[in-house]
């Protein structure tokens, strides 16, 4: 099978293309060429910017058809609408890489099956639900056999563990070196957290796979746990001690760090709890990897990369947690 990537060197797709290698298929790269590949294996690598859209759907005219398209940079509906254009009639199948952000964020039961509205809270969301809108449209039409899979929070290593204030690794220095952490709210919500490895592997198993034309997908890790119990899994993964954890409701520290904070607002105070089980059914979906041995495996290639900050360069978890107690110190007094 001749299978194109575009994009192929980020978390999910460097285990695809991996992957699909061993299974013996063809594989295009098409991308940036600004990061290494991390897999041994002989692929093609072609050079070019998929936001340029004339110049990209000119590209793939130029390539012939592919049994299938892996898209892991489909972001805005611009993109979407490319994609329909350069690949209408040129591949038996195309595979869109959306995220569970499509839907709301607050819901009335769980797990969140894949029929549920999509409803988003950020722009992000927003834009790979209409991204999702165009292809299925396109779908509909008979012009693309489309699937669509949402992944869950990916990590893994090639990235860095998510905590409150996104992926910035001065949060694992800050464990390491015993000093205390932020948890937004009580440290209560519930996540899911799957390791790249096993969305990869995913991927992969949907490329050509005529039981997923038309379908969605969820690919959520199968230990759901709360912030505060990951944290504790964070510290242990890396030797370190228990962490100090300070809680703060996740409204004051939109006010009190808009930019760092805005993950927290508008995606992790809420649960993330996934029905992954039509994943498990069509694509062999399975948690392979423990979320202890992916935090160890994901820190350690932080550090054999020297990708990890030195949290006293960075004062801004300091700031956060005393203006936090000196404002709850005064209520002491009331």
């Amino acid at each position: 099978m001749r299978v194109l990537i575009v994009g192929g060197t980020g978390l999910i797709s460097t285990v695809a293309s991996r992957e699909l290698l061993a299974r013996g298929h063809s594989v295009t790269l098409f991308n940036r060429s600004k990061t290494a590949t991390r897999f041994a294996g002989d692929v093609e690598r072609i050079n070019g910017d998929r936001t340029d859209h004339p110049a990209f759907e000119m590209h793939m005219r130029g390539l012939g058809a592919f049994d299938c398209v892996l898209d892991m940079v489909c972001f805005v509906p611009a993109d979407a609408d490319s994609v329909v254009r350069a690949f209408a009639g040129r591949t038996a199948h195309y595979v869109l890489c959306s995220s569970v952000d499509a839907y709301a964020k607050s819901h009335v039961g769980y797990p969140v099956n894949e029929d549920r509205p999509l409803e988003p809270v950020s722009a992000y969301g927003r834009d790979k639900a209409q991204c999702e809108r165009i292809l299925t449209a396109a779908h509909a039409r008979g012009d693309l056999n489309v699937t669509i899979i949402r992944p869950a929070t990916v990590y893994g290593e090639g990235s860095a563990p998510s905590h409150t204030f996104g992926r910035k690794t001065t949060f694992l220095d800050r464990i390491r070196k015993g000093r205390p952490v932020v948890v937004h709210g009580d440290g209560s919500s519930v996540w899911c957290w799957c390791h790249c490895d096993d969305a990869g592997r995913a991927f992969a198993a949907a490329a050509g796979n005529p039981r997923t034309f038309g379908r969605a997908y969820h690919l959520a890790g199968a230990e759901r746990m709360t912030w505060a119990h990951y944290y504790g899994l964070v510290a242990q993964a890396l030797d370190a001690p228990v962490p100090v954890i300070v809680r703060i409701p996740t409204d004051v520290l939109a006010r009190m760090a808009p930019g760092r904070a805005q993950v927290t607002r508008e995606n992790y105070q809420f649960n993330n709890i996934f029905d992954t089980s039509a994943a498990r059914d069509d694509l062999d979906f399975r948690h392979t990897v423990p979320v202890l041995e992916g935090v160890r495996r994901n820190y350690a290639w932080l550090v054999e990369n020297g990708r990890i900050e030195n949290c006293d360069d960075d004062p801004f978890d300091d700031r956060i947690i005393a203006a936090w107690q000196n404002a709850t110190g005064l209520l002491k007094d009331i």
